[in-house]
């Protein structure tokens, strides 16, 4: 059977993603708190360079981990959270300032070292497979948290810390805020909604990036574009390689509108959902035209309403079979019962 290879923009999806963000915890108190403690840099001659793109096709500097300046702090949460020294000096000050304005936020997580994305690698490669691994976690080296530069925020709201992503996606006013103020400390929202063909990510409201420069955060804010864009170092090419070796490929994007999520399979096998992981923002890359059984199920308290595909109506039936032969973009879209 053809492999498919699948770049997952997963929407409200708890899990520890390619960034990852949004991990359980259990909070032990509701007051936001900071603590911190500098530790020393192996190197103190040399410098990072702020503008570093670590992404899917670029790692991180070999030297980096040797000459990062980093220090440790203790959010609300009473995880220890180590992210680099000026960085988190700016996030102080834009905090202090949301807090002023009525906003109040923590540190979720920031740097990860390559050593623990590859422990996070094989303990899950144990507990849910080489699948998941390979569509949910960051290959080592490849993580932009590993810079101490990228920042997870998560929410506290009347007291109550709120660091699910699928509870901090349900305050798009409060994140407008914090997004709005971002520039002002020289940080930029990472990733942007509608650029996940650039990077290779899906809109995260709480993934700040620190660049060290007010003016050049400024211009990327203002612009609307990312840091591969600021930086003219815009992916080779929008979808990732063919397990088969070919260089030839189609890109299809199928999208749940909400209230329901697909599955896709081969023609002549049985889709199949699955509760823990619902798919419900899916890039899809292919390396032949193939025709594939595309079926789309309602949540509770929901109905199929049809098929979308270019933002054309295309069919009211819930399972399709679709001829896969060029780029297309396919959209389910449901409604209360």
């Amino acid at each position: 059977m053809k492999k498919l290879i699948y770049t997952m923009n997963v929407c409200l999806l708890v899990c520890l993603m390619l960034t990852g963000c949004g991990t359980e915890k259990t909070p032990v108190s509701s007051i936001p708190q900071e603590s911190a403690e500098q530790t020393t840099a192996v190197s103190q001659t040399d410098t990072i360079d702020y503008l570093v793109l670590v992404n899917k096709e670029n790692p991180l500097p070999e030297d980096w981990e040797n000459i990062v300046e980093t220090i440790h702090m203790t959010n609300s949460l009473g995880d220890d959270v180590e992210v680099e020294k000026t960085a988190y000096d700016a996030y102080l000050e834009l905090k202090a300032t949301l807090e002023k304005e009525g906003v109040f936020v923590d540190l979720d997580s920031a740097r990860r070292s390559v050593a623990e994305q590859q422990r996070i690698v094989d303990e899950f490669t144990e507990t849910y497979g080489e699948y998941y691994v390979q569509n949910y976690v960051a290959v080592p080296g490849y993580s932009e948290h590993h810079t101490g530069l990228a920042l997870d925020l998560y929410l506290n709201i009347d007291g109550e810390d709120v660091y699910l992503n699928e509870d901090m996606i349900m305050y798009p006013d409060i994140w407008d805020k914090i997004h709005a103020k971002l520039a002002d400390y020289g940080f930029i929202l990472r990733y942007l909604d509608g650029k996940e063909a650039i990077t290779g990510y899906s809109y995260e409201p709480w993934h700040i990036r620190y660049v060290n420069d007010i003016a050049i955060a400024k211009e990327i804010t203002e612009k609307g574009i990312t840091l591969e864009e600021y930086l003219n170092k815009l992916p080779v090419t929008d979808v990732a390689p063919p397990m088969d070796g070919s260089t030839d490929a189609i890109t299809i994007e199928i999208h749940a509108d909400g209230m329901g999520q697909f599955a896709l399979a081969e023609e002549g096998e049985t889709p199949e959902f699955d509760p823990d992981f619902p798919h419900q923002d899916f890039t899809v890359h292919l390396s032949a035209p193939e025709k594939y059984v595309l079926v789309a199920k309602a949540d509770d308290g929901a109905k199929f309403v049809k098929w979308q595909k270019d933002s054309e109506d295309y069919s009211t039936d819930a399972e399709i079979t679709v001829e896969f032969s060029e780029d297309a973009n396919y959209t389910a879209f449901f409604e209360n019962e």
